[in-house]
């Protein structure tokens, strides 16, 4: 299929990769790492590692307090370990399977489209086992609208959270989004107001480090960065990513630390130094309690079942 409308997307068929690009962008999708490797805008890198869907926030004094971990720490390690089952790509709308090699040999080197759609299924290492389903449509203008949905199944415990965990190679130099003010849960967020706000990516700092800088019911979300990992290259200035609703408002926190590197830290001294933007989008998140911190649990309507599918969509731009 040739085309040489600046509209259309150039599409790469790579032995173990899919290319997509575009005016000022290029993604590539890896089958063998199993996601989103590459996402390169105005020839700014915006991922470290490929996005993988998340189901594990770090522990709060409150989650603690009740014994959550012991309910439902099956999570955190199917958060680290999930693996995907699963690659489809469809160009165009018609569906061509999995064009690795050798079967991308029947593509050539100028191959466009209008739209593509990549989707990578996840399975869980929970017992039972459960699937996630996360699909990247690219339009030609280099929108990338992410759909994530969650299978749920009667016997797994209840979730943490549901969302899709983006790392960046450098630290944010702020965020700015469109929502609710502050640091906001479902269980916390009467006070809040609405409005644009900008903040910095930075903990608060408990005694303990916990799980903290929810943001609820987010109409968009602005990443700014000034530094690239390539130290051989100049400054970039500052660069934006955005996160856009797609349908239903969504939550996201932006932190300098994964929930591992929270979870492993028992003082703040002992977190790492920052070097990286985490970035998560959730469709779905517990709330924190806070009747007290030694037995008591988040309100019933503040839950996370798993026993029923989690489906939410957002826009990267």
């Amino acid at each position: 299929m040739q085309n040489m409308n600046k509209k259309m997307l150039k599409i790469v068929y790579g032995d173990c990769t899919l290319g997509v690009s575009g005016d000022n962008f290029s993604y590539i999708f890896s089958y063998v790492a199993g996601g989103m490797e590459s996402l390169v805008k105005d020839g700014i890198e915006w991922l470290f590692r490929c996005p993988k869907p998340a189901f594990w926030r770090a522990l709060t004094d409150n989650d603690r307090g009740c014994g959550f971990q012991v309910q439902s720490g099956a999570w955190m390690s199917a958060d680290m370990f999930i693996h995907c089952v699963k690659k489809q790509v469809i160009v165009d709308d018609k569906d061509i399977g999995l064009p690795c090699a050798p079967y991308n040999n029947a593509f050539s080197a100028n191959e466009y489209a209008d739209h593509v759609k990549i989707i990578f299924t996840y399975e869980t290492i929970t017992i039972p086992k459960t699937l996630v389903e996360v699909s990247y449509q690219i339009n030609s203008n280099g929108e990338i609208l992410v759909e994530n949905l969650f299978h749920g199944r009667p016997e797994l415990p209840e979730l943490p959270v549901f969302g899709l965990r983006i790392l960046m190679p450098t630290l944010a130099k702020e965020y700015r989004y469109e929502g609710l003010s502050g640091e906001t849960y479902p269980d916390r967020k009467k006070g809040a107001h609405r409005g644009v706000f900008i903040e910095k990516p930075i903990m608060t700092p408990y005694l303990v480090p916990q799980e903290c800088g929810m943001h609820m019911d987010t109409e968009w979300v602005e990443i700014y960065r000034d530094t690239i990992q390539d130290n051989s290259m100049p400054s970039p200035g500052k660069h934006m990513l955005k996160i856009c609703k797609s349908g239903e408002n969504f939550h996201f926190s932006c932190l300098p630390y994964t929930a591992y590197e929270i979870e492993n830290a028992t003082h703040q001294e002992e977190l790492p130094p920052a070097r990286r933007t985490v970035l998560c989008i959730y469709g779905a998140t517990r709330g924190v309690g806070g009747i007290n911190s030694w037995g008591a649990d988040v309100e019933p309507s503040y839950h996370v079942s798993a026993k029923e599918d989690i489906r939410y969509s957002f826009i990267i731009s």
